[in-house]
This record gives structure tokens, C-alpha cells and sequence, in this order.
């Protein structure tokens, strides 16, 4: 058909009505650009000009070509844009994967800073335990992932975003609510809503580790991997449980948290991992951008 060469041509004679301004308007000379018109002239098969020694207007077939011509290029200049904007980063896609327990406070925020600061940047949401992000790493499914550790493989990068402590979440009658800070003797043959091995094996790993060194011993009524499902036992008054700190965020009722001294003082880690021959340009800025947020913590 016709090259957008012919095209920016041809509305550069159509805005001049004069080829030798249209040409130096070009950075060339009238016999090419009056080349450039004949040629798609010809693959119209329509003359858009009518020529004569003094004067140069454009036939009723080159006005409306005009109109369709601009819009070509609009076109033309906005794909080759969003085409270097995705190869710089500056916009694209990351699918992100997140376990349920970041998404109550770390992800909103999370995608707060995205919308601000990386505004032509999709962000995509998988929700998945720590282990299926691990896969989906693996298998390309998603680009980055919000985990928890161990992250021992070699293939990935990792940042570590967050740290928090944990909080016991008690039914509202309980009357250990009464104390400002819980101990986690206060836990010792007590009903206890624990994580499960499947599902929770951090969480799981983590408590059985502190009630052991601290010869505790919770009489565990259910074992759970969701942290909103043990809450809402806890609501239900069926036993305690310790849950991070971000999981008060979802306000229940009839659930009253209070602090946890354990050691360390903020055991939760939560991880921004990704792998390294990732090639999606998108993610480098938003890798640089919790890095950045990192740095003024």
C-alpha cells in the first residue's frame, strides 16, 4: 500500500499548499517529496492534488485522505512511544504474587507507591502461599513474588520489605485481655488456634520454635493456614491465637490484640523476591523503587 514516509509527505504539502516550503519543512528537496506523493498517489489510485504553475489545493479525495492521514500517524507516533516506554520500563505489566497475610497491609501500600510513582506500570495480583510463588517464580508465571523465607534457591534476587512483630488475638472475654502485653507462658495449656504444617509452615515452623524454647505448651484446638479463618475462631471464642501484627488491620469484632513479647522483638520477615534473568523491563523500576523506599526507612 504506502509508507508513512509518503504519508508525512503528503500532509506536510496539504498543511504548506506549496512543496517547496512542504520540503524544507522535510529537511529535504521538492523532487523527493514530489516523488514520495506521485508514489502514493499511485497506490491510491486517486490524485490528492490538483497542480497547476501557480497553485497547489487539494482535491475532495486528498481532504478526507487528510483526515485519515493524521490519524495514521497519531497512530504511528503513539505505538513507536508505548513501544519504548514498555523496552525502558517505564510502562508494561508485573504480575505479582502475594501471601494473604501481606496483602492486609504491606500490598496496599505497596500498590499505593506504584500508582504514584510508576503510574504507566499494570500491576497484576496473584494471591498464593510461599511455596506456590516459589513455582510460579520458577515457571515464569509471575515476575515477582511477596514471600517468606527460606528463599534458597540461586536463580533469585531478593529484598527484604518488611519486618514486624507478632500480636496475640484473643476472644474479648478473654481475661488475659486485661494485660498490656502478652507472654508466651500466658499461651501454656491454654486453647490455642495453631497454623498448619501445610499451608502456614512458616508460621507453623516459627510458633512451635518460641513455644518450645520457652517449654510452652497451648493445647491446640484447630490447626488453620488462613489467618482470617483463625480470627475468626477466635471471634467465635473457641481459643487464642498469634497472628503478625499487620492481621489487626482487618478490625474484627470481638477480638481484642495485644503485643507479644517474644525474641527477636519483630520476628516476621516478609521478602520482595524476583528472578534474575527476569528480561520484563517493567520490573527494574519498580525493584529500584523499593529499594529507594527501603533507604528511607
Amino acid at each position: 500500500m504506502f509508507e508513512l514516509r509518503q504519508l508525512r509527505c503528503f500532509v506536510a504539502a496539504a498543511d504548506e499548499l506549496h512543496f517547496g516550503r512542504a520540503a524544507r519543512r522535510l529537511n529535504m528537496t521538492q523532487p523527493p517529496l514530489s516523488r514520495q506523493i506521485q508514489l502514493l498517489e499511485h497506490a491510491l489510485g486517486v490524485r490528492l492534488f490538483e497542480r497547476s504553475s501557480r497553485n497547489v489545493a487539494l482535491t475532495s479525495a486528498g481532504r478526507v485522505f487528510l483526515l485519515e492521514a493524521r490519524r495514521i500517524l497519531r497512530l504511528s507516533e503513539s505505538a513507536a512511544l508505548a513501544t519504548r516506554r514498555v523496552a525502558s520500563g517505564e510502562a508494561g505489566t508485573i504480575t505479582i504474587g502475594f501471601t494473604a497475610a501481606s496483602g492486609y497491609s504491606y500490598l496496599p501500600r505497596l500498590i499505593t507507591l506504584c500508582r504514584a510513582r510508576l503510574p504507566n506500570i499494570t500491576i497484576q495480583l496473584k494471591e498464593m502461599v510461599s511455596g506456590d510463588q516459589i513455582e510460579a517464580l520458577l515457571s515464569g508465571r509471575i515476575d515477582m513474588g511477596l514471600l517468606r523465607p527460606p528463599i534458597d534457591r540461586v536463580e533469585f534476587a531478593t529484598l527484604r520489605v518488611l519486618v514486624e512483630p507478632l500480636v496475640a488475638a484473643l476472644p474479648s472475654g478473654d481475661a488475659r485481655v486485661a494485660k498490656a502485653v502478652l507472654a508466651l507462658d500466658d499461651f501454656h495449656q491454654q486453647p490455642f488456634i495453631m497454623y498448619a504444617h501445610e499451608g502456614a509452615k512458616y508460621f507453623f515452623d516459627m510458633l512451635n520454635l518460641m513455644f518450645e524454647s520457652a517449654q510452652v505448651v497451648p493445647t491446640v484446638v484447630q490447626n488453620l493456614s488462613q489467618i482470617h479463618s483463625m480470627l475468626g475462631l477466635v471471634r467465635a471464642g473457641i481459643g487464642a491465637a498469634v497472628v503478625p501484627e499487620a492481621a489487626t488491620s482487618l478490625h474484627l469484632e470481638d477480638v481484642a490484640f495485644r503485643p507479644l513479647g517474644t525474641t527477636p522483638a519483630n520476628p516476621v520477615e516478609l521478602f520482595a523476591v524476583w528472578r534474575t534473568d527476569n528480561d520484563n523491563p517493567a520490573l527494574r523500576p519498580l525493584v529500584a523503587m523499593l529499594e529507594n523506599e527501603l533507604g528511607r526507612a
